[in-house]
């Protein structure tokens, strides 16, 4: 037994002795180990450079509009909840509280805050989508291993909450204004909404309710004649009288009233769309209206333009005969100089394209001008250029009727303006189906002058090239090398107009037929008549005036093009058109108000295309100094038109 005691006592000392040592150091290891496990993954977690946020009790997941705060609860599971704060940056979550575990020491906290808010957030680090899902895993144990207690957990949430408000606010007074921000003040505010206030007032008016309440709508109509009064005509804030603000003011009361005594929105919903319906039907009216009185105006001839061939045809008949002739009549059919044909019943804008082209030549005396015109303004045409004369450049007045080949039997187009459905077509329009495009009514496609230049060779037999300009157009640079330019074996050189998708040939031919489709490229670009280098000598040798009559007697019916020269002249010419540079020919200043004017000034050739011509009243101010430069004031058939340009 003696022996016993001090066994059992030696036993108890080597077995529970180093149990008691063990369970006593495996308590401070473990929180040791705790902590130090989670300094270190903070700071691996740092050197990612992809942490969107603090991991401790809060952790925010950055999104567009809001962030998600994870919120340990006190079974320690991790409770999401979608708070709503602006989008911050770095520098914002120095003022975030950070928890740590209860058996950390002070030292070890700091550290960690102080690891965790200098961290950069590598917003544009390319492998961010993956570190942050490393990040929300990593987050998510540690909320774990947190013990933090539930009363601590919402003070830090709440205190971190009001500082992030806090930071919000002052920066939101401190920033500069964004230019683009919707709460940037509008230009014209003032104008704006009393126009708004007129609309709304409008529709009150219309409702049962108000009309039923004849004080209120006594008001409301002298409030809207106040506003009337005040807006006028008014496009600026600063247009307003002084009262404005005061009648805006009366007006928006008066509306407030108005709400509640009619608090049925359907109705007023119902009163709106039928006002804007309404507005829509009128606006429709007035577009017609207004294509129709600008297609009216370009068809109308001036007075003055009415008076000068008049003018000029008597002063013609009182020359001599010996007077009535050109000099220089031998270089009609030299094939070395450079010829320009050009067809107008226009005299004004006739002498306009001969006076630029001459002003701007280097060698005047070797340009020849091909002038055609219509028995009417025959005599009225020469007597101009007789009293005018070009300097040393020749001229040439021809009367259409001169060409005797050119007859219905031999002409196609010919025989079709003089058929009784085109007649009906142009002039007892309400006969027939409506077309919406008016353009193509224009009556100067009935104009055999329109058509001549298909017949150029047949015209000048002599001549091996020769350069067509439309009589709207102005010139602003030597064309002399425009008769030098190596065509390639194509008959026509002109600039193409394809810059916009509209300008193809879709746009101008019927590809619903199936003999366009299958002939031609929809998406093929366009190019423009107004100023084109033909060279006869291959337009000969290709028989392209054959081809033109193959297609215009296809089309009797007008069911593959609508009137013109441009759409037979992109068939006759498919595959046979040279481009020229753009720099050549600028078109668009009879009707693109929007032309850039760097380019007007680069062109050698500007075209006044379209219904707003430099010569009537409707055209366009900012461009007609270009053209009215080339009209001498002084001379005596103007001043006698009473013709001021």
């Amino acid at each position: 037994m003696v022996r016993r005691k001090p066994v059992l006592l030696l036993l108890c000392l080597t077995v529970l002795a180093p149990i008691v040592l063990y369970t006593d150091r495996l308590s401070s290891f473990s929180n040791s180990i705790s902590n130090d496990n989670f300094i270190d993954n903070v700071s691996s977690l740092e050197s990612t450079n992809a942490v969107k946020e603090p991991i401790g009790i809060i952790y925010v997941d950055n999104s567009r509009n809001s962030h998600q705060v994870s919120v340990q609860s006190r079974d320690g599971s991790a409770a999401l909840e979608s708070q709503e704060f602006p989008l911050r940056k770095s520098a914002e979550h120095k003022s975030r509280m950070l928890s740590a575990t209860d058996n950390g020491s002070l030292s070890e906290k700091k550290g960690m805050i102080v690891q965790v808010v200098n961290r950069k957030i590598g917003m544009d680090d390319p492998k961010k989508s993956k570190a942050e899902e490393e990040n929300k895993e990593v987050g998510s144990q540690q909320t774990k291993l947190n013990t933090t207690p539930a009363k601590e957990e919402n003070k830090s949430e709440k205190h971190s909450q009001e500082t992030t408000l806090k930071v919000d606010l002052e920066k939101l007074q401190t920033a500069p204004k964004d230019r683009n921000s919707s709460s940037t003040v509008m230009p014209d505010a003032r104008v704006r909404q009393l126009r708004d206030q007129l609309i709304r007032a409008k529709a009150f008016l219309g409702l049962r309710a108000i009309r039923t309440n004849p004080q209120y709508f006594r008001e409301l109509r002298l409030r809207i004649r106040e506003v009337q009064r005040a807006l006028g005509d008014a496009a600026k804030d600063t247009d307003l009288p002084r009262k404005a603000n005061e009648k805006l003011k009366a007006m928006e009361l008066t509306l407030a009233k108005g709400k509640q005594i009619q608090d049925d929105c359907a109705a007023v919903i119902k009163k709106l769309r039928a006002m804007l319906h309404s507005t829509e039907e009128r606006l429709q009216v007035n577009r017609k209206q207004t294509m129709f009185l600008t297609q009216l105006a370009a068809k109308t001839v001036p007075k003055g333009l009415h008076c000068l061939p008049l003018r000029l045809s008597t002063e013609y008949f009182s020359l001599d005969p010996s007077q009535q002739q050109f000099p220089n009549q031998e270089k009609l059919e030299d094939p070395k100089l450079y010829h320009s044909a050009l067809f107008s019943d226009n005299i004004l804008a006739a002498a306009v394209v001969v006076n630029s082209t001459i002003s701007n030549a280097k060698h005047p005396s070797n340009h020849v001008f091909h002038i055609v015109t219509d028995r009417l303004n025959y005599a009225a045409m020469r007597m101009w250029f007789l009293a005018n004369p070009p300097g040393k450049a020749t001229i040439q007045v021809q009367n259409i009727e001169e060409f005797t080949w050119l007859n219905a039997s031999y002409s196609p187009i010919l025989k079709q303006l003089g058929s009784q459905s085109t007649i009906n077509y142009y002039f007892r329009s309400h006969h027939v189906k409506s077309d919406t495009n008016l353009k193509f009514r224009n009556p100067k496609y009935l104009s055999i002058l329109n058509h001549l230049r298909f017949y150029l060779p047949e015209m000048f037999p002599k001549l091996n090239k020769v350069v067509f300009l439309d009589d709207d157009i102005v010139v602003q640079k030597d064309l002399t090398g425009l008769w030098t330019i190596n065509l390639k074996g194509k008959v026509n050189g002109a600039v193409e107009t394809c810059r916009e998708s509209f300008h193809r040939f879709d746009r101008y031919l019927n590809f619903s037929n199936p003999l366009i489709a299958k002939n031609f490229d929809p998406h093929a670009c366009g190019w423009a008549y107004g100023m084109n280098v033909f060279d006869l000598a291959e337009w000969r040798k290709q028989n392209i005036t054959e081809l033109y009559h193959s297609w215009q007697k296809l089309n009797h019916d007008r069911l593959l093009w609508k009137l013109g020269t441009l759409p037979p002249g992109l068939i006759t010419f498919w595959n046979r058109t040279f481009p020229l540079d753009r720099s050549w020919h600028v078109l668009g200043l009879g009707y693109d108000p929007h032309v850039v004017q760097k380019e007007i000034e680069q062109a050698a050739v500007i075209h006044y295309n379209g219904n707003m011509k430099p010569w009537l009243e409707i055209g366009m101010p900012k461009y007609r100094n270009h053209w009215s430069k080339y009209i001498n004031d002084d001379q005596v058939f103007l001043q006698d038109c009473n013709i001021n340009l």
